[in-house]
């Protein structure tokens, strides 16, 4: 039976992570550099105070709001992937899941986060992460018999490169592909070369 303190956290976590949500929305659609405290507490709806529960400073709000961000984004791209068995499949699962989670970041996301060096560690920590993950898809794989043998850590490097490269806008920079389509192609060009 549910007692009125476990009520009250529970409460307290769904609205903190509501928050978080309504957060991770704004600043992915415009971007954080312009933003005050006192402009994030009027667009959320909330009060100053109540974002300091959150974070003690803009600055930690906006980190911990990235952190939030790919928290979410790592268990929607790992569900893609537990959807497929085939070891081809879960690659191009996971590098289109990526895509998919960043397609909502805007230019002036990714402009702010280029400049702000907490949030920006957040970013590569977790490109240097999905560079495991696909190193260790691309393992699986060639112990299944599925790919040829290559060099899974230079793949994953090459991955890493590539997926920079998409989220600083490189990419769209010189071929005009959107971040999505880009790790569609970058999944097509790393399966079919890894293939057996």
């Amino acid at each position: 039976m549910a007692t009125p303190e476990s009520t009250r956290g529970a409460f307290a976590t769904s609205r903190r992570t509501e928050l978080f949500d309504a957060l991770v929305a704004l600043l992915l659609a415009e971007g954080f550099a312009h933003l005050t405290l006192d402009g994030i507490a009027s667009r959320l709806r909330c009060s100053k105070s109540t974002l300091y529960t959150l974070a003690g400073s803009k600055e930690q709000l906006v980190r911990a709001a990235t952190v939030h961000f790919f928290r979410r984004a790592t268990d929607d791209v790992e569900a893609a992937v537990a959807r497929e068995d085939d070891p081809r499949a879960r690659i191009t699962a996971y590098l289109t899941a990526v895509g998919v989670a960043l397609t909502p970041a805007s230019e002036q996301f990714m402009t702010d986060l280029a400049g702000f060096a907490p949030a920006r560690e957040v970013y590569e920590q977790n490109t240097r992460l999905a560079a495991l993950r696909v190193e260790a898809l691309i393992d699986d794989g060639v112990r299944a018999g599925e790919f040829r043998d290559v060099d899974a850590s230079f793949a994953a490097d090459l991955t890493a490169t590539m997926m920079a490269r998409i989220q600083t806008r490189g990419v769209r920079a010189s071929t005009g592909l959107a971040d999505a389509d880009a790790y569609r192609e970058l999944a097509g060009i790393l399966t079919r070369g890894i293939f057996a």
